[in-house]
């Protein structure tokens, strides 16, 4: 079966802002305040919670050694408020249901823990239109390794020489190259590289025109 894996963050939906909260309110625990910035700090928020750490002890000039220590108090802090501002990006479940429509399987294939992705997607409510999520820690391996996309798109029911990837950032295309597969990035996440550059097979300006930009890859 064809079979569309779609990256979470940045790619289905811009998670930055919750993400940069929960990152927040570790600083703040410290008695140091709100160290990043929603809108400045989106493309490192993308990058997950021990990036977001690492860049607010920089900028404090306190070093790495703290991270390790706040990293666990993050991701309660983002479980506990996971979807007070995140949002699916515009027309993406309709067009995701409209691959399933058409014959597709679809899939995610995520760095995001899977307890947390499950939990965010059940939450928006759209859990339902992926048949497989592999999140960062459902396997020993992680993107851009191939392992994780292979059996993402194994778990949907699909095969892997008929699929490609949706994603947003270089790690995505690394992962479609490792897995010999075709990568399609979209250009309206707010990641920090142009993905133009990394010269993936297909670009994607707007989820209305996804169902296009799948056929010509894939069939």
């Amino acid at each position: 079966m064809r079979t569309v894996i779609f990256d979470l963050d940045g790619t289905l939906a811009d998670t930055s802002r919750d993400l940069i909260a929960a990152a927040n309110a570790c600083f703040c625990g410290l008695g140091l305040g709100d160290v990043l910035d929603p809108a400045r700090d989106q493309a490192t928020a993308l990058r997950g919670g021990r990036a977001m750490l690492t860049l607010g002890f920089e900028r404090l000039e306190m070093g790495p050694e703290p991270v390790d220590a706040q990293y666990p108090l993050l991701l309660g802090h983002y479980r506990e408020a996971i979807d007070v501002h995140t949002k699916m990006y515009p027309r993406s479940v309709e067009a995701v249901e409209v691959l399933r429509s058409n014959g597709y399987a679809t899939g995610i294939c995520t760095n995001k823990p899977e307890g947390l992705a499950e939990t965010l997607m059940t939450n928006l409510g759209v859990r339902d239109l992926f048949g497989s999520l592999i999140g960062a820690d459902s396997l020993p391996l992680r993107k851009p390794d191939p392992t994780p996309y292979v059996a993402a798109v194994e778990r949907a029911g699909g095969v892997v020489s008929r699929s490609l990837l949706i994603g947003d950032t270089k790690t995505d295309r690394d992962t479609s190259r490792a897995a010999g597969v075709p990568s399609v990035l979209v250009t309206f996440g707010p990641g920090d590289e142009d993905v133009r550059d990394l010269s993936p097979e297909g670009l994607l300006h707007d989820y209305a025109d996804l169902a296009d930009v799948v056929a010509e890859l894939i069939g």
